[in-house]
């Protein structure tokens, strides 16, 4: 990974607790490990094997987080700011005659389901700058997408 990586204070703070998560499953891991050894023959041992399976998981995603950590920058959206669209704000529009209300955030926080768009991507591109009232076109895989933005906070 190169470069600073834009995460919401709300998506730094879930890494920091998935981080201590992992951490405390650290000691839960070694203690299986430990009981499945006192089984004896490793040969044949599938608890031993699950334990030390869940042992790298954990050791490589503690050091996936711990590097997204060093490179993180968090967006800081100023209140009141005239700049439109950025990192971290909140963009309600109209598309298709409905509302939507999508949360700008960084590529790891984007959950598309849950109304967090990536600032990389195709919609958060199209976004970022614009201000209440512009209309924004969308071209995506099944035909350009006309969206209306009628707030930002």
């Amino acid at each position: 990974m190169a470069g600073a990586l834009y995460l919401t204070q709300e998506g730094l703070d879930k890494l920091h607790a998935e981080l201590a998560e992992l951490k405390g499953r650290r000691k839960e891991v070694v203690k299986r490990i430990q009981d499945a050894k006192d089984f004896g023959d490793l040969s044949e041992n599938s608890e031993y094997e699950d334990a030390k399976n869940e042992q790298a998981f954990v050791e490589g995603r503690i050091q996936e987080v711990e590097e997204v950590l060093r490179m993180a920058k968090v967006a800081q959206r100023q209140k009141g700011s005239k700049s439109g669209v950025d990192l971290g704000c909140t963009v309600t529009v109209v598309v298709d005659g409905g509302e939507e209300t999508y949360q700008i955030v960084g590529a790891t926080e984007a959950n598309p389901i849950k109304g967090k768009i990536s600032i990389d991507s195709p919609t958060g591109k199209a976004f970022l700058g614009k201000n209440v009232g512009d209309k924004v076109l969308v071209e995506t895989p099944s035909g350009k997408i006309e969206y209306k933005i009628i707030s930002l906070n």
